[in-house]
């Protein structure tokens, strides 16, 4: 199985940079192939990434529900399964899979099975999964993936931020999801805040990873809908992103 990294956060935080940029940095470190894994119900690791955004699983899901039959002589299993290869993004080096909007009501467990087999099977061609959720991390309870070797989780530079980010972590141990370490990213510090916000980190329980400074090319490449992958090596965020993995080894 592939070496799990998970970014979590409030919207706003730069979780999806983060995500973004680690998997530039696998890439740029010879770490590939990676599956990239959206999880957030408002996609949109695709444009952060710059890869064409795939049928979501969602909509397969959905379509399934509602009645979509197999096309004659082929099994609902291999249908399901057919279906779910269609919703991968491939490029060099980097795939992506948009898990979609959360499950709604008259949950279908059947496909969903299969959706955890077929991810499991999916994993093991990569050396590395990157998942972007959404703060509630419902979509993690779906059991995708086994375990997570490294979770990250995006704050602001605000007490709120920190103390909203300790609440993700405590749902992330109750779904026993088996993450073996938790790392807290203060993003968009412009001075000292980091050091300000020492106690309330202790007070939190969670261990500071690094500090992504404001990087006002962040918000023009969001701005005219380039890709992030793409900001320049100098870039104040990707300098911060590139040592802080470093340092902690990924």
């Amino acid at each position: 199985m592939p070496r799990h990294v998970s970014v979590a956060g409030k919207g706003g935080t730069g979780k999806t940079t983060l995500a973004a940029l680690l998997v530039r940095y696998l890439l740029e470190h010879g770490r590939g192939p990676v599956l990239a894994v959206d999880a957030d119900a408002n996609a949109n690791l695709h444009e952060a990434l710059g890869i064409p955004r795939p049928t979501s699983i969602s909509d397969i899901l959905d379509e399934i529900r509602g009645g979509g039959r197999p096309p004659a002589g082929m099994s609902r299993e291999a249908y399901v399964e057919y279906r779910l290869s269609q919703a991968l993004s491939e490029s060099t080096q980097v795939d992506l899979l948009v898990m979609g909007g959360p499950e709604g009501p008259g949950c279908y467990c059947y496909p969903n099975e299969l959706l955890r087999r077929h991810m499991t099977r999916l994993a093991g061609n990569y050396r590395y999964l990157v998942m972007d959720n959404e703060a509630g991390l419902e979509h993690l309870s779906r059991r995708v993936a086994e375990s997570v070797d490294v979770m990250f989780i995006t704050s602001d530079v605000s007490v709120r931020g920190v103390r909203s980010a300790a609440r993700i972590a405590e749902l992330a141990r109750s779904l026993d999801m088996g993450v073996g370490a938790f790392y807290l990213i203060l993003t968009k510090a412009r001075g000292d805040e980091p050091e300000v916000l020492k106690p309330h980190l202790e007070e939190a329980g969670l261990q500071l990873g690094g500090v992504i400074p404001y990087d006002p090319l962040v918000e023009e490449y969001d701005l005219h809908g380039r890709p992030l992958f793409q900001l320049p090596a100098n870039s104040p965020a990707v300098r911060a992103v590139m040592r802080m993995l470093e340092e902690l080894a990924v």
